[in-house]
C-alpha cells in the first residue's frame, strides 16, 4: 500500500488559519506557526471578552444611573432600595436609558423611590 501524504489536507488547514490571521502584523499573518499561535490566542480573547462585555456594560449603566440619581438628590443605593420597596421592576439597562434620554421619567422614579425609603 502506498504511503498517504497529507499535503492537500495540510494546505487547506494552513490556508484556513492564514485567512483568519489576515490583518495581523509581520510573520503573524504570513507564516503558519506564528499565525496559528496568534489566531488561537485571539479566539481565546474573543471568548473571554464576550463575557467581560456584560460586566463592562453593567458598570456603565450603574455609573449613569448614579449620576442621574444624584442630580435628583438621591444616591444610587437608596434609589435602588426605594424602587425595590415600591415594587418597581426595571432593570439597570432600562434605568440607564431613561436617565440619559428621558430625564423627566427618571425624576418621577427617583421621587417614587424617595417616598418609599
Amino acid at each position: 500500500m502506498p504511503r498517504a501524504k497529507g499535503g492537500t489536507v495540510t494546505r487547506h488547514r494552513h490556508k484556513k488559519i492564514l485567512k483568519l490571521a489576515r490583518g495581523y502584523r509581520g510573520a503573524k499573518s504570513k507564516l503558519f506557526r506564528p499565525a496559528h499561535e496568534q489566531v488561537m490566542k485571539s479566539l481565546y480573547y474573543a471568548y473571554v471578552h464576550r463575557r467581560l462585555r456584560r460586566r463592562d456594560f453593567r458598570k456603565l449603566w450603574i455609573t449613569r444611573i448614579n449620576a442621574a440619581a444624584r442630580l435628583n438628590g438621591i444616591s444610587y443605593s437608596k434609589l435602588m432600595n426605594g424602587l425595590k420597596k415600591a415594587n418597581v421592576i426595571v432593570n439597570r439597562k432600562m434605568l440607564a436609558e431613561l436617565a440619559v434620554n428621558n430625564a423627566s421619567a427618571f425624576a418621577k422614579l427617583a421621587d417614587l423611590a424617595k417616598e418609599k425609603i
